[in-house]
């Protein structure tokens, strides 16, 4: 008997086997059952997540003729010859994509189906098609025979022209999770008795990255030698890395164990590992990490800061690494350089109170109250120090600065309306995702372009949105920081952030004016001069983060 490949023996022939997919195959189900069956379907994902098989069972299960509960029957005649049906036609688009291929299935699509209720399409791999076949479809699909499904699949939806998008229903398929891939892992190994351990499954589950079929073709290599499927023998053969290596290679970063990251990457180098695998593994294990230091659950020599910052270092050494050189080497250098990163909350209190002495000594300070600086409690100068670090300006009050923002923004938003055109929100539509993958730029500021988009702009001024107010909250505290995008930009743009729900409010207002006639004129913040906080000398910035600001005076 001719040996059949795992993913292919265990492909799912009916909803109920379908894994990972609970939302489009309840959706589909539905639509069978109340009898509300469209004409054209897009199912979209990554690869190996289950669409064709969908698009299989659910076209079967449409022509069959004893429908239970959504689920075709198995043994009418329709189900029986699914396999050979005439009335069911796949199409390949990878290598059917030109404007002949189409035109044929076209003239096809009007003869009525054989056997079944339909005459069902399934197109796959639909963004291989040229224009002049999109263009070709186009009109079939908005006045399609009744008789006639398309069901069409693709990994890249963006490739598909919107003029096709629109005239079906979207499905999106998402990666499987790890719990879902490791569980049919485990059931294919027992039914076809292949012998391996529990943290070998684990690892295959990672390496197929929520593709059922990657996992199961991994799985039919390793099975193929009849030996004991190990994570050492997948290791071994796959440059994978383990978790364990992981977490012992973090911990010398963390302790700053140099010998021991050499000693990691020289290994890593040569058991050939995949480093595109092994920088998602750090990351992976980094962000639980950083989940364990804001739970107070991490007991390791890491700081928050530390951590985000490896992760937006590492994700930037994946995307840039140049395949000439030696990548193991980047890696080396990025973990090393992470010794280097400030811990401002981890100064030594000592100079640091020695520093404060001096500058007292220079100042002719008169306190109010007699405060030894010796007593103060260091929980109390670090959570002064926290306060001072997440401040935009050094020395404000909140309610003095929340009005200077408020009124800022205001000023802003008005000048971006006054002079915004669509070039200048397509010039930094171009610019934003070299900004984000600008490895110079500040972290913090790095994580604002990422969190937030352009939705308006003028050749001086931009308006960004985001979908958390926190998000916007502290983009507009730290305005500052987009000074540094001049460079790349060109010039100086001046920014502020809006949530999604106050931008569509502002832009219904903008619109109304326009319409009735209205305009808006620049306005010049030099107005907000008496608004805005002073800042303080370094004395008093730092005698205020030791004592209460009511109990000094400088004269």
């Amino acid at each position: 008997m001719e040996y059949k490949v795992l993913y292919r023996k265990y492909r799912p022939n009916c909803f109920k086997n379908i894994i990972g997919q609970d939302y489009t195959i309840r959706m589909l189900q539905n639509a069978i059952i109340h009898n509300k069956i469209a004409h054209s379907y897009l199912f979209t994902g990554p690869r190996g997540t289950g669409k064709t098989s969908t698009a299989k069972v659910f076209a079967k299960t449409i022509n069959c003729q004893n429908v239970q509960n959504g689920e075709a029957c198995g043994k009418c005649p329709s189900c029986l010859a699914f396999d050979n049906s005439p009335d069911i036609i796949e199409i390949d688009a990878a290598s059917n994509n030109g404007v002949d291929d189409i035109r044929e299935l076209i003239n096809n699509v009007k003869i009525a189906p054989t056997e079944g209720k339909y005459k069902i399409y399934i197109i796959d791999e639909v963004h291989m098609m040229t224009t002049s076949a999109f263009n070709a479809l186009l009109l079939t699909l908005e006045e399609p025979p009744q008789h006639a499904i398309f069901i069409m699949a693709t990994t890249n939806v963006e490739s598909v022209p919107i003029t096709i998008l629109s005239r079906c229903q979207r499905f999106n398929f998402k990666k499987i999770s790890l719990e879902d891939l490791i569980s049919q892992i485990k059931y294919v190994c027992q039914e076809e008795k292949i012998d391996i351990t529990d943290d070998a499954v684990t690892e295959i589950a990672y390496l197929s990255e929520g593709g059922m079929r990657d996992a199961l073709s991994l799985l039919d290599q390793l099975a193929s030698s009849a030996e004991k499927i190990t994570l050492d023998k997948l290791l071994a053969n796959y440059g994978s890395i383990s978790l364990q290596f992981i977490r012992e290679l973090l911990t010398a970063v963390a302790n700053r164990d140099v010998n021991k990251i050499h000693e990691s990457i020289v290994e890593l180098q040569n058991t050939s590992s995949d480093y595109k695998v092994f920088i998602k593994k750090v990351i992976q294990e980094l962000s639980t990490i950083a989940v364990q230091i804001r739970t107070n659950t991490y007991n390791g020599n890491f700081t928050y800061d530390q951590v985000k910052q490896l992760v937006f270092s590492l994700n930037d050494c994946l995307n840039k690494i140049n395949i000439q050189i030696n990548p193991f080497t980047l890696i080396e250098i990025l973990l090393l350089d992470s010794f280097d990163k400030p811990k401002e909350k981890e100064k030594n209190v000592d100079n640091y109170m020695e520093n404060v002495d001096k500058i007292l000594e220079k100042a002719q300070l008169k306190k109010k109250e007699t405060v030894p600086i010796k007593e103060q409690k260091l929980e109390e100068v670090e959570k002064e120090e926290e306060i001072k670090e997440s401040s935009e300006l050094p020395a404000k009050t909140e309610a003095n600065y929340d009005t200077y923002l408020e009124e800022l923004i205001k000023i802003r938003l008005n000048n971006c309306f006054a002079g915004a055109k669509k070039e200048n929100l397509l010039t930094l539509h171009k610019l934003w995702p070299s900004l984000k993958d600008d490895l110079n730029l500040d972290a913090t500021l790095k994580s604002f372009l990422l969190d937030t988009q352009v939705v308006a702009a003028s050749s001086d001024y931009a308006i960004l949105t985001a979908k958390l107010e926190s998000t916007v909250h502290l983009v507009n505290k730290n305005l500052a920081l987009f000074d540094d995008l001049e460079p790349l930009i060109g010039h100086k743009v001046h920014f502020i952030a809006l949530s999604e729900e106050k931008w569509n409010q502002e832009r219904q207002i903008y619109a109304k004016t326009i319409k009735s006639g209205g305009s808006y004129s620049l306005i010049s913040e030099e107005s907000l001069e008496n608004l805005k906080p002073q800042i303080k000398s370094d004395i008093e910035e730092i005698v205020t983060n030791v004592f209460n600001h009511d109990k000094i005076e400088i004269v």
